[in-house]
């Protein structure tokens, strides 16, 4: 026994303490118990404690180890009294087999290709020649009828506050705030308030302008070019597409590449997807 191991041991001894034990490794397969010959193992654990909602995974270990064996053993001996489960549960277990098999292989596939370089690629193929786009700061006031709108206009005319007049008379959430609705670009607004906004000049009171929502009072506030965004600012918005992209191309592929037979609908009645007495028989 070497000088350092001994100190080690003497000192345990003198403080009344023994040296820890380490449990021999963990892996999937290591049982945390059998029932009735079926074992549970850590694998099984670890796969329960994934689907968790979040409350329940800032337990401690302990607590939750516990529970979720607890929970596991109690399942695993109703489960042992199924002896006929039936055609209904063999063909959810079917299914659930395949949405899990299907998830599995579609992210693996989404974890090779949603790269930094896929991302950047297709941030270039966006947005590389993209020209800056003029974006709006407008104020509004709504009302019900174009008269009422009319109104506004000369009120406003004759040196009205237009913020007040919002406040007071607008029937829109902007009004609280004077009809502030910040900047915007293309596509943000319906399309009769677009139309109107971008024939003003900032400063300048439209004339009535009629939308779904009803009679609007304008008035541009500043405008402004904006640059394409940085990949950064649209990183999410960019992987979503790819995403979407990614598996769209990925089952036509197999789809197409597949043996595939579908019987033809007319010899079906669609109706009966909706029988469950069909399966139960």
């Amino acid at each position: 026994m070497s000088k350092h191991t001994t100190i080690l041991a003497t000192t345990a001894l003198l403080l009344g303490m023994s040296l820890p034990v380490f449990a021999a490794e963990t892996n999937t397969d290591t049982v945390v118990a059998t029932v009735n010959g079926v074992d549970i193992t850590i694998g099984h654990m670890i796969v329960l404690r994934e689907g968790l909602p979040q409350q329940y995974q800032t337990l401690p270990d302990d607590v939750l180890f516990d529970g979720i064996l607890e929970q596991l053993v109690q399942q695993t001996v109703l489960a042992q009294k199924a002896e006929n489960p039936g055609p209904v549960v063999e063909l959810r277990l079917e299914n659930e087999r395949r949405t899990l098999l299907a998830g599995t292989a579609m992210k693996a596939l989404l974890d090779d290709a949603i790269t930094d370089a896929a991302l950047q690629a297709a941030y270039d193929e966006k947005y590389a020649n993209a020209e800056p786009t003029k974006e709006f700061n407008a104020s509004h006031i709504l009302v019900e009828t174009e008269d009422e709108a009319k109104a506004l206009v000369v009120e406003l005319e004759g040196g009205a506050d237009f913020a007040e007049l919002a406040k007071s008379k607008s029937t829109g959430p902007s009004g609280p705030s004077g009809g502030e609705l910040g900047w915007f670009g293309p596509g943000m607004m319906v399309k009769e308030f677009e139309d109107a906004v971008a024939t003003m000049e900032p400063g300048t009171v439209s004339a009535p302008v009629q939308t779904q929502f009803g009679w609007h009072v304008i008035r541009l506030n500043e405008t402004r070019m904006k640059d394409a965004p940085a990949l950064d600012e649209v990183k999410d918005e960019i992987a979503a597409d790819l995403q979407q992209k990614i598996i769209e191309e990925t089952l036509a592929k197999l789809t197409e590449e597949a043996e595939i037979t579908r019987t033809d609908k007319s010899e079906i009645d669609p109706a009966a997807i909706r029988n469950l007495d069909l399966v139960l028989q």
